[in-house]
């Protein structure tokens, strides 16, 4: 995997701010940027140059191009020591991401980015690259460096190291708290059996809250060891995980979350909890893939 931010660009007021967003972690990482704009009117079969009657720049290649260039530029103003490369790509703005994904360290995309409907609250390229990108992806919303801490998102399902990992990476990178959160209810957790078949409940009282936050460190354990500089507060609370995840982005920098975790269905690439936090957190969110879907 090279050592690379990729932002896909398509003019919108999301998409800017993908671009800054973008930029500034490619500062951290010490990456290249590189600005990608899915080019679809070829397979549309209209006209791509100028009009006859038009000024000579016009055309939807020539507005492809400036669309590039302004990116470009948009990006140098917030990381001017970044190298920025950036391509038009002939293709449909889905595949071409996911092609980008498989070179890139994190993909970076507007939530209402590229061919987003009108009633959607995240666009469906948002959500597909989510679902089937390479790398982690960063869903930005508007533009700014926001403060607070990472909140990462952990159910205790191998799916959600990935995420996990990425989470520490990004608190090192900012010099940020981190805020593991596990949220459980008695329907989200696998209850053991009672010791006694004749006792009427598997567990006594206190003892799913226990277990729930022994799960919580048990999953932080070997991550916190490889980052020691990064301060850790851990949260395991009885309460719905979307609600919960949605109600502490309200004072967070990044939401992190895995794609799929524990209680997700086979079919399903992308979990409910993702999806909902795509559309309602508060703060820019990341979704991790699990380390069997990446390249």
């Amino acid at each position: 995997m090279t050592a690379r931010v990729t932002a896909g660009i398509d003019g919108s007021a999301s998409s800017l701010a993908a671009v800054e967003a973008a930029a500034r972690e490619a500062r951290w990482r010490g990456a290249e940027l590189r600005l990608v704009h899915a080019f679809i009117w070829p397979a549309m079969h209209v006209a791509l140059g100028p009009s006859a009657l038009g000024p000579p720049d016009g055309g939807l290649r020539n507005m492809a191009r400036r669309l590039v260039a302004e990116a470009e530029e948009h990006a140098r103003t917030v990381a001017p020591d970044v190298k920025v490369t950036s391509a038009v790509v002939t293709g449909e703005p889905l595949t071409v991401l996911e092609a980008q994904s498989r070179t890139a360290q994190l993909m970076v995309i507007g939530s209402r980015n590229m061919g987003g409907v009108i009633g959607l609250l995240v666009g469906s390229t948002v959500v597909n690259l989510a679902t089937r990108g390479h790398c982690p992806t960063l869903v930005v919303r508007a533009p700014g460096e926001a403060k607070g801490p990472i909140v990462l998102g952990v159910d205790g399902s191998p799916a959600g190291a990935r995420a996990i990992e990425f989470a520490f990476t990004e608190a090192a990178l900012r010099g940020a708290g981190l805020l593991a959160l596990h949220a459980f209810t008695p329907w989200n957790t696998q209850m053991p059996p009672p010791p006694d078949p004749a006792l009427p409940y598997a567990s006594a009282p206190g003892a799913l809250a226990e277990r729930e936050t022994s799960l919580l460190s048990a999953a932080l354990a070997k991550h916190q060891d490889r980052h020691p500089d990064v301060r850790v507060e851990r949260q395991a609370v009885r309460e719905g995980t979307r609600e919960a995840l949605i109600e502490a982005s309200r004072a967070a920098q990044l939401l992190v979350v895995g794609a799929r975790g524990r209680g997700g269905f086979t079919g399903l690439l992308l979990g409910s909890v993702s999806q909902a936090v795509l559309n309602h957190a508060h703060c820019p969110v990341a979704v991790a893939p699990a380390a069997s879907t990446t390249r």
